[in-house]
């Protein structure tokens, strides 16, 4: 399970042939054939699963941290997907409009092909696309069940002044691990590379332990780490120190109520770097997110951080996501 905090957009993994796009593992059989004698059982046979639909989606991304950068993103989404929406192939078209350190603006048009399917046990998700650059894009493949595995890349322009203007991007190749504990406990690891234009390569290491401290409410507590080593520190202006580590203790409450989904998260912890001591590490993440079947879907975020993404030390990092799905 990959953390909301992430942004990811890039992948590829192959696995064995595909279902028909509109099947559903969980259609049952409902129709029965003439029997073919009078004492034998009558053969069940399995109705035909929905038609998929086209599905349209319009959303909108907004950031901006201590150091005045801001980023504005809005994209529409075209598919014709299953009901479930797990299923589906279209198009994406995005505007990006980046505003480093409060400078003038600078805007890219971006085009991805989209695309997820199941598998079996498999689930395929990937939007592969370009900015006019460079390919980019996310795409994963993971094997569902309790021990969940997932193999996910990405590859995204980095949001910084010199990352904008000159073209720097990244490639990020890892691998997550769901680890079940118990009833009320469970894991999740994720282990990576992350290579950046120019000849720094950034190992990762993310851990998070979960605990369900009342489950009737939705309530968790959770631990999570993480920890990275640059081959090439201080190459350009994102943060990019020896080594970076992180603590943070999280509290989460998720709620489903009338078909909504809502959930509030917060953490205080502690992070440090190569070039400083331990200092506060803080986190806070709100969601809700509409019925998923339906007409219409409607979900919103908004997620504050203070982990370092330029080069400054004193950050802090606020985003808020809105999107409007409509099936037709």
């Amino acid at each position: 399970m990959m953390v909301v905090e992430i942004l990811a957009a890039c992948a590829l993994c192959a696995v064995p042939a595909t279902l028909p796009a509109s099947a559903s593992a969980s259609a049952l059989p409902t129709a029965v054939a003439p029997a073919a004698a009078p004492d034998a059982p009558a053969p069940a046979i399995e109705p035909a699963p929905p038609a998929p639909r086209w599905m349209a989606r319009v959303d909108a991304f907004a950031s901006t941290d201590a150091d005045g950068t801001e980023v504005l993103r809005t994209g529409i989404d075209l598919d014709l997907a299953n009901e479930a929406g797990d299923r589906y192939q279209g198009v994406r078209l995005e505007k990006a409009l980046f505003r480093p350190l409060g400078q003038q603006s600078v805007g890219f048009e971006r085009a991805y092909l989209r695309y997820a399917d199941k598998i079996g046990r498999w689930s395929l998700k990937g939007q592969a696309g370009t900015d006019g650059r460079v390919a980019m894009g996310t795409l994963s493949a993971a094997l569902e069940g309790p021990w969940r595995k997932e193999l996910f890349i990405e590859r995204d322009i980095v949001e910084t002044p010199r990352g904008v203007r000159e073209g720097i991007y990244y490639t990020f190749v890892g691998l997550a691990l769901d680890v079940p504990l118990g009833e009320r406990d469970s894991a999740a690891f994720v282990a990576g590379a992350q290579e950046f234009t120019g000849r720094n390569v950034r190992l990762h290491l993310r851990g998070q332990y979960v605990h369900m401290v009342k489950p009737a409410w939705g309530l968790s507590a959770q631990l999570r780490g993480r920890y990275f080593l640059s081959t090439k520190p201080g190459e350009f202006d994102y943060f990019s120190p020896r080594w970076y580590a992180q603590a943070l203790p999280v509290l989460q409450v998720r709620r489903f109520s009338g078909g909504w989904r809502y959930l509030l998260a917060g953490g205080y912890g502690a992070q440090r770097d190569a070039h400083s001591s331990w200092r506060p590490s803080r986190y806070l993440n709100a969601q809700v997110t509409s019925p998923t079947r339906g007409k219409l879907g409607l979900d919103a975020g908004l997620l504050y951080s203070n982990t370092p993404v330029g080069s400054g030390f004193v950050y802090d990092y606020l985003q808020g996501s809105l999107g409007l799905t409509v099936r037709l």
